[in-house]
């Protein structure tokens, strides 16, 4: 069962999709996650790629951030995150994309910047480097942005706008999370 651990809509229990088409984020990552950034969602814009049932996106806007743009290619899985949005009563706060990520990338390139990303890929896909090229070649980074991603390997991935900040493994699971640099800042998380 997954639920909203803390925040307004705490304890909500949201629904997900039926069958393997989506592997959830487990709560003992969901929660190590939000640890590590808590003083880094109030007031933040979220954009959750590979949305699934949007409980990572729905958990930041339950905490305090100020808005969320959630894609996933599935109709299903958008289904299920606007179900799951009004359930806990989030929706105003939430933009739901259904489409490819890099068409939605491309999408959203130039219309909008994010402070927090969550990019929880299929595993077998390993697309974790072309999503991390592909939001800051697209400029959907604000400065000192956050990026979560989610994989089943130790493997990280820097440019020159993202320096790997944390890794931390649970289970099979590894949670890197990456901070966006420029030249004047370092890379540690406030």
């Amino acid at each position: 069962m997954m639920r909203i651990i803390t925040g307004k809509a705490r304890g909500v229990k949201l629904d997900t999709l039926e069958g393997l088409a989506t592997r959830p984020t487990t709560e003992k990552v969901k929660e190590a996650v939000f640890s590590m950034i808590q003083f880094d969602i109030e007031g933040r814009r979220v954009l959750d790629l590979f949305a699934g049932s949007g409980q990572m996106a729905l958990e930041a806007l339950s905490r305090g951030a100020r808005s969320a743009v959630l894609v996933d290619a599935s109709k299903e899985a958008a289904e299920i995150i606007r179900k799951n949005a009004l359930k806990t009563k989030l929706f105003p706060d939430v933009k739901v994309i259904v489409n490819d990520y890099k068409l939605a990338i491309k999408q959203l390139s130039g219309m909008e910047r994010f402070d927090i990303v969550f990019c929880d890929a299929p595993y077998a896909a390993k697309l974790t480097g072309d999503v991390l090229d592909r939001i800051c070649q697209a400029h959907l980074l604000s400065d000192g942005a956050i990026v979560i991603c989610e994989s089943d390997d130790d493997k990280t991935y820097e440019n020159e706008s993202l320096a790997l900040y944390k890794q931390n493994r649970y289970g099979k699971t590894y949670i890197s999370v990456y901070k966006k640099v420029s030249n004047e800042q370092d890379i540690t998380l406030n």
